[in-house]
């Protein structure tokens, strides 16, 4: 049923059989609980019905990484956490030609998150135990029911793409699901200027002065994550973030007032922390203030772009939340209110969707555009 490979030398008949043929199954468990970074425990992969279990914590896998950089296709279920630790383990960005059967899924309208167990129940009629799913993948040596579990992973999955790649072919859906699949992969590999990490974590109910001290707190909290290879949540969470800089601690007793900030974190850093929000640049160097979050056009428009987004859904036979997401909306939203440039919109917007939805609602929204500007506006 599956092979486990835990000694270089069985790896180089892994490498040889990935060289003939160019289609993988892949899956990885891992653990990232107090890390930064995820710890590699296993690498499953199956090739032409092969199933290979690599270990993660034995084997130099640079050989693999480039195999599976230079496949026709790398099927996955579910990919992001998967991708996020080949970028990595391999030092390298950008895996293309991906097929997401979690995404083909969505397509189909089984929802935007069905489970690998589900998708093989529905597709396949096969049932599957997922019971090891918190083990600890770096514990040896595994048992038989955790490798079982692995095998499981990738066993079917090649056949569960297949089936999806006919049904999606007959609904003329198969491109649009590989270009959605390449938009994830690139999300996955991009990363959050430093200085923009601050956005994630304020609101545009923050002053300048609040966040530019979130800026620098964000900047020094990221740097300071990886290299000690921790969660971000155990430095500083976003919550306790957000309460200090609305607190504004000016000693080590009042900064450990300051919601779930940790024992150990006020002892090891909090004179940083207290100088980090208390030396700010020049206020001209201050972020500008948040917009608002924008909820809807105005009412005539709102139910003309409810209606436009349903009757393209309809014509495409691809459900409403696969075709558009509320963020996607938003930039549009945005994009209006502030004449922004089209480039700088989601990629998703950009390709399949633009003549079809992207183009249509623009024009839509353009109507509106005074109404959405004073929805946005805030002083600055």
């Amino acid at each position: 049923m599956f092979q486990y490979i835990h000694q270089q030398t069985d790896l180089e008949n892994v490498l040889m059989l990935m060289r003939q043929h160019s289609v993988f199954g892949l899956d990885t468990e891992f653990i990232k609980v107090d890390t930064f970074w995820p710890k590699l425990g296993l690498f499953q992969i199956n090739i032409a019905d092969q199933v290979f279990l690599l270990d993660g914590t034995s084997l130099n896998l640079k050989e693999f990484w480039q195999q599976i950089f230079s496949a026709q296709q790398n099927i996955f279920h579910a990919c992001g956490e998967d991708i996020d630790l080949i970028y990595h383990y391999s030092n390298q960005k950008k895996l293309a030609n991906v097929f997401d059967t979690q995404v083909a899924m969505s397509f189909l309208g089984h929802g935007l998150q069905v489970s690998y167990q589900n998708a093989l129940k529905d597709v396949l009629n096969i049932d599957i135990d997922k019971d090891q799913t918190r083990s600890d993948w770096l514990a040896r040596p595994l048992s038989n029911e955790q490798m079982n579990y692995a095998a499981n992973d990738v066993l079917y999955i090649v056949e569960l793409a297949e089936k999806l790649k006919f049904e999606l072919d007959q609904k003329n859906l198969y491109q649009q699901v590989l270009e959605d699949c390449s938009h994830l992969t690139i999300e996955i590999g991009t990363e959050t200027p430093k200085d923009k990490l601050y956005t994630e974590v304020g609101n545009y109910r923050h002053s300048r002065k609040q966040l530019m001290q979130l800026q620098l707190l964000s900047v020094w909290r990221e740097e300071m994550v990886k290299a000690l290879n921790q969660p971000r949540s155990f430095l500083l969470k976003n919550s306790t973030m957000i309460d200090l800089i609305e607190k504004n601690p000016k000693n080590n007793f009042q900064l450990s007032q300051v919601k779930d900030i940790r024992p150990n974190v006020v002892r090891e850093f909090g004179k940083t922390i207290l100088d980090i929000i208390k030396f700010l640049p020049d206020p001209e160097e201050w972020p500008l203030r948040m917009a608002r979050p924008i909820r809807h056009s105005s009412k005539d428009i709102t139910q003309n772009v409810d209606d436009l987004i349903l009757k393209i859904s309809e014509e495409v036979h691809v459900p409403k939340e696969v075709l558009i997401r509320k963020k996607w909306l938003t930039a549009l939203y945005q994009h209006i209110a502030f004449q922004g440039n089209e480039k700088d919109l989601p990629g998703y917007l950009l390709g399949w969707r633009y003549d079809l939805l992207t183009q249509p609602l623009i024009q839509l929204l353009s109507k509106d555009a005074e109404y959405l500007s004073m929805q946005m506006k805030v002083d600055q």
